[in-house]
């Protein structure tokens, strides 16, 4: 069984392709026009081991604002296509993730309710660029948006740290082992993991 996910999507303000394998090993090509952005896709894809390709043009001369959503959108819809019925998959996953003085953590639940809770970032960095022009306030609306369009549960929380590069690579990096986890294939798993026998 393949688990891929390929789509593409355009609008007046960004064009985004996307294609993943959940069995993949990590291999990464991402060009976004976002270098920190491209950085935290390519550790998205590494600790996720989902071969990721993420091409992605927008008007970022205006702000990261629409090509950074439009691709977490994109992302999720291709994540959504490549668990097909979800058939034995676990289901459930989590991480946490200590970089250098941050600590991380991220909870999944394949679930077809797709919900985001997002804590703890420390409210200083709101106002925080990373890089020329990755707006601290953007990884909440990227986690928001994957949660969405993947259709997952997803409660990602910051429990400590003081750099903000740290801080948003941790929660790329947890979100990314616990989607890993939950799309894992479960072998002792037979059909749906749900009572309802759908999500």
């Amino acid at each position: 069984m393949t688990r891929i996910g390929k789509v593409e999507r355009t609008t007046k303000e960004s064009s985004i392709f996307v294609q993943l394998d959940l069995d993949g090993t990590g291999e990464v090509d991402i060009s976004t026009g976002v270098p920190f952005y491209d950085h935290m896709l390519t550790a998205f894809g590494v600790h996720g081991s989902l071969d990721l390709k993420v091409e992605a043009t927008g008007d970022v001369h205006i702000d990261a604002h629409h090509t950074v959503e439009d691709t977490a959108i994109v992302l999720g819809q291709a994540i959504r296509q490549a668990l097909g019925d979800k058939s034995g998959i676990r289901r459930f996953g989590d991480a946490w993730i200590p970089m250098d003085e941050t600590l991380a953590h991220a909870a999944i639940d394949v679930s077809g309710r797709p919900y985001c809770v997002h804590v703890g970032e420390p409210e200083q960095f709101n106002t925080f660029t990373i890089g020329n022009n990755y707006p601290f306030v953007l990884t909440r609306h990227v986690f928001d948006s994957l949660s969405f369009h993947a259709q997952i549960a997803l409660h990602v929380r910051v429990i400590h740290g003081r750099d903000p590069h740290h801080i948003a690579e941790a929660e790329y990096k947890a979100v990314a082992r616990a989607l890993r986890a939950a799309t894992e294939p479960d072998p002792r798993a037979a059909g749906i993991p749900s009572t309802k026998g759908v999500l």
